[in-house]
Order: structure tokens, then sequence, then C-alpha cells
């Protein structure tokens, strides 16, 4: 199956931009996928190591000597957390040659996670974050229901049973429990770090009230924080803060939390096929967080996510935003037959967007009133989202 990433176009802008590209996601979002990619429509020669290889790291046991060798090619570091001594040798390397698509940097965590490359490249790097397969980047025979089951994770989706599947998602959950966070600086032991993530999972969709994770792990509030900022930070969780649009109503002031890949989430949660996901507690939930991770990998990047909730029961899942002014509001209902609630209509009204979506998995596209429509998740991905 051939997967064209919406990212790579980004990816071609950028490089032939900026001296540097960052390319970040957590592991084996295919980020080195994409690269091989991107190095077919690069204008100079490329050269690649892999910073998790021994004899990739012996190359730069003197990184200047080496790298000076390379100033007329592109540079690609993969896993580049693991040397961050390299980001001030990189900075004076571009300030000698500034020119574009000098360094192509992969990262298994975010900036802010790794501060020394914020630091060290400020407005020498562009960066793109790499999200899982989103609906619109696979072919028709993954519907919908598949990328929602099994999350976007291409070696979960793709693979050939549902037994597979699980399997890799089992490895790669406890990889980052035993190996990927640790390495990245969460000095935790595992089984804390399992039941915080899992904890998250029972939270997903939920308002997070981070004083009741700190009582239930056994740490202070401030312990617990940092252990969400950190899980944030290495792309496996996402909060969703509070729009605050209306001082004279008493507003919901914490983040909604969600498991970003839907297929860990299944998983956390012990729910193994889609028809126990379906008949699960936590179902309408998981579509919730299925569809803001949908509209996340495609939401234009000048528009930011926030959550409407306020204490009298007014509350829309999600407001696209671009600065001050409302883009849309949308509701998430697991339902092709969608009712609003009374706290809905008042969150609309409250948020006077220009539109106002009710986001289903398969209904028909149509007006429910005005300046409210219902329509599928793939067709708001496909038709509406990106005349935002």
């Amino acid at each position: 199956m051939i997967i064209k990433r919406r990212s790579l176009s980004d990816c071609i802008n950028l490089i032939e931009n900026f001296p540097a590209l960052g390319i970040v996601g957590p592991r084996q979002v295919g980020k080195t996928f994409l690269v091989n990619l991107l190095r077919e429509h690069l204008t100079k020669e490329s050269i690649y190591l892999d910073l998790e290889l021994d004899s990739d790291i012996i190359k730069l046991k003197d990184p200047q000597f080496f790298l000076q060798q390379f100033a007329d090619k592109t540079v690609i570091l993969d896993e580049v957390q693991r040397l961050p001594n390299l980001y001030p040798l990189l900075r004076a390397l571009i300030d000698q040659n500034r020119v574009p698509g000098r360094y192509i940097l992969l990262g298994s965590a975010s900036p802010e996670l790794i501060r020394d490359v914020s630091e060290s490249l400020a407005g020498r790097i562009a960066y793109l974050e790499l999200s899982p397969l989103a609906i619109n980047e696979i072919s028709d025979q993954y519907s919908p229901n598949n990328v929602w089951m099994r999350g976007g994770f291409p070696l979960s989706l793709l693979a050939n049973s549902e037994s597979s599947a699980l399997e890799w998602i089992r490895y790669f959950v406890r990889s980052y429990i035993e190996r990927d966070l640790p390495l990245l600086g969460l000095q935790v032991s595992p089984i804390q770090i399992e039941r915080l993530w899992k904890m998250l999972a029972h939270l997903n969709g939920q308002v997070l009230n981070t004083s009741e994770v700190a009582n239930s792990l056994g740490i202070s509030v401030n312990t617990a924080k940092r252990y969400i900022d950190f899980m944030e930070n290495a792309f496996l969780i996402r909060r969703i803060y509070p729009i605050w649009s209306n001082l004279k109503k008493r507003m919901v002031k914490s983040p909604k939390v969600y498991i970003r890949d839907s297929g860990i989430l299944h998983y956390l949660l012990n729910i193994y096929d889609f028809n126990s996901l379906m008949s699960h507690p936590a179902a309408g939930h998981s579509w919730e967080s299925f569809v803001i991770q949908q509209i996340a990998a495609n939401i234009p990047t000048d528009a930011e996510m926030y959550h409407y909730h306020t204490h009298n029961g007014s509350e829309v899942d999600l407001v696209l935003n671009r600065g001050l002014l409302p883009l849309a509001s949308i509701e998430i209902k697991l339902s092709d037959s969608p009712n609003l609630s009374r706290g809905n209509t008042i969150a609309f009204e409250d948020l006077n967007a220009p539109m106002n979506y009710v986001i289903t998995p398969s209904s028909d596209d149509y007006l429910f009133k005005e300046r409210v429509r219902v329509c599928s998740l793939k067709a708001f991905i496909a038709n509406y989202l990106p005349n935002l």
C-alpha cells in the first residue's frame, strides 16, 4: 500500500526556506519514511545518520570535523535528542553558511522537552509535527472505523490481523514505558508510568483534575503536573484548554485530556475489537478523541483548538479559533441521528461562530438549523476544514 503523507509538501516548502528543518513526533509514526520521500525532492545530495546506531555515533566523535565535510549537502540526523550537545555546533555551522536545507533533524520529543534545540537554533529552524496516519492519507480499503479501532501508527493500522495490530501496540507501550520515556528524561519507575498512562486513558475526553490524579498515584500535585507535561511533550497525550470568550459566565478552567492515538487508548482500556468498543462505556469519549486527533492532523497552522464548558452546563467539545476570532464550534456525537442538548445550543449562541458543526461517524451532510451543519467526520475533513 502506498501512503502519501500530507506533510511532504509542507516539508518541501520549509526545507527550501530554512537552514534546518525539525520533524518531530512519537516513535514509529513514520518520520524516517517521510524523510526518505523528502530526499527525492531535495535540490542537493543528502547523507543520513541514525543516532541509535553505534556506527553512526562513532562518526560524530569529532562532530565539527565530520559535519564540515558536508557543508554542501543536507545532513539528516535521526533521533537527534540523543545528542543534545550537537545543537550549539549546528547553530555555529549554520551561521558560517546560512543557506536553506543544511540540516534535517528527526526527534521523538517536542522542542519543549529538548529545550536546547529551541534555544540554540532559534530563528534557524522550522518545525513540523508528524501525526499518526489520518483518514485522508489512506486508501479506501481502510475505513475511518479501521483507523479509529487500530489507531494511526502505520505498523498497527497496516497489520495483517487484529492480533498482529494488538501485539504491535503492546510492544510500543512497553517500549515507551521501559525505555523511551526514561531515555527522554522521565526518571520514574515503569510501574508508576504505566499507572499514570492507564489513569489518563480512563479520563480520556474528560476535564482533567490533576489533584485527583496526584492523590491516586500518591504523589504531589506538582509532580503529577510534571509527569503529565512530559507525556504531552512526548506526543502521547493532548490537553485541550478552555476558551475564555465569555467572561460574564463561570467557566470551567481546567483542560480536557485525550490519549492521542485511539489504538493505544483501546489497548490501555482492554478493548480489543470493534464490537467491544461499540458496547463499551468509553465509546463516546473514544470517538471524541479520535475526531479531535483527525482535526489536529489537518488543522490550518494558524488555528488553535479549545473547549467550551460553563458551570451551568453550556458546553461544546471543540472550538477552532484564529487569534481571538472563532472559526467554528464543533460538537462530536457517536450517532448518525444526533440530537443537540440545550447546553450545546446555548454554547453555539455564546460563541457566535460563523458556522457550527455536529460531527458524526457516517451521517448524511445537511443543515440541521441555521448555522448548524451535521456531517460525517470524513466530509468535515474533506469539505469544510480546508476552508476555515
